[in-house]
């Protein structure tokens, strides 16, 4: 019998194509600040803290107050224009079907995060927010986690600190050959691929066990 298996997943690029409601979002912080962002730009580039991308457009002193206006302001523009991934509801509905948990660990705000899935309808076990790459590990341990899904190189790092199976997949800033240079054990060209290198990942634990 195999056990109970905890998958961790990414959020924007991995799950959501959130990148229609972050450039609104963008647009909207512009035209309130005066501040000109490329939110063109700033879409190419998705992964990371919300802060690192206001450093390219705000001085220091202002980064903190941007981001939590850019949040506040978040679920106005951002919530209604973001889609799910090409199977992402399969990709969860795959691992709660075989009795695992699905668990969601992301950079973005948690709040926010959550009214997206909710929007969306895709329903993980957990959401946990406010992390990137190495930090990831935090709730990928704390849950159990012995899988994690993403699609940028600090998703890599952060499966790798977990001590987790870092499966990629290239439906973000990273390339492919990007994804495998940082570590990734296995890159898939979509989540639509996801539930038959489950069932063959679930198979080789059952082989290990017999």
């Amino acid at each position: 019998m195999v056990p109970t298996v905890t998958v961790g997943f990414d959020l924007d690029m991995t799950l959501i194509d959130s990148r229609p409601g972050i450039h609104a979002a963008y647009r909207a912080l512009s035209a309130e600040t005066g501040v000109r962002i490329d939110a063109d730009l700033a879409v190419t580039r998705l992964g990371p803290p919300l802060e690192q991308e206001l450093a390219h457009w705000f001085p220091a002193d202002r980064i903190p107050e941007m981001a939590d206006r850019y949040r506040e302001i978040y679920p106005a523009y951002a919530i209604e224009p973001t889609l799910a991934m090409p199977g992402a509801r399969g990709a969860i509905q795959a691992v709660r079907a075989a009795g695992g948990r699905a668990v969601v660990v992301t950079a973005k705000h948690e709040p926010n995060a959550k009214l997206h899935l909710d929007h969306l309808g895709i329903e993980p076990d957990a959401v946990i927010g406010w992390l990137w790459a190495e930090a990831k590990a935090e709730a990928l341990r704390e849950h159990g986690a012995s899988v994690y899904v993403g699609d940028h190189t600090g998703d890599v790092r952060g499966a790798r600190a977990a001590g987790a199976v870092a499966v990629s997949i290239p439906t973000g800033p990273c390339g492919a050959d990007e994804l495998r240079a940082a570590g990734a054990d296995v890159v898939l060209p979509d989540l639509r691929a996801f539930p038959a290198w489950w069932d063959a990942y679930r198979a080789g634990l059952a082989a290990d066990l017999a």
